[in-house]
């Protein structure tokens, strides 16, 4: 599982590792009933405090996208993927339409939009 931590960002870092675990999840990068990485092992990979991780894992479990499995971990809850779909589809919608009303603020022109979209287009 491939989740990148920005210290730079205001937006806390246990709430970044829950965000990037959803986002996976929608992608289909972890299925459901797949074991995601323990604590100790997430924590080590990103080099952050164990606590963070348990924080993150703790709210994926209580908003339903984590289910316990005894004496495994935790893993990818069923229906996990269709809900992650729609917060991801939701996150970006509302991503553009702020990026749409700033340009709209700054006088930017549909052809100057399409353009730059375009630009990014590969």
């Amino acid at each position: 599982m491939f989740i990148k931590i920005d210290f730079s960002l205001s937006q806390p870092i246990f709430e970044q590792v829950a965000s990037q675990i959803k986002f996976a999840i929608a992608a289909g990068t972890v299925q459901a009933n797949e074991m995601i990485p323990s604590v100790r092992e997430l924590s080590r990979q990103l080099t952050i405090n164990p606590n963070t991780v348990a924080r993150a894992y703790r709210l994926l479990h209580d908003e339903g996208f984590l289910s316990v499995r005894r004496g495994m971990g935790l893993a990818v809850a069923e229906g996990a993927e269709e809900i992650c779909k729609k917060e991801r589809k939701a996150f970006f919608e509302k991503k553009f339409q702020s990026f749409l009303d700033e340009a709209e603020r700054s006088r930017v022109s549909i052809e100057e939009l399409d353009e730059i979209i375009s630009s990014y287009k590969q």
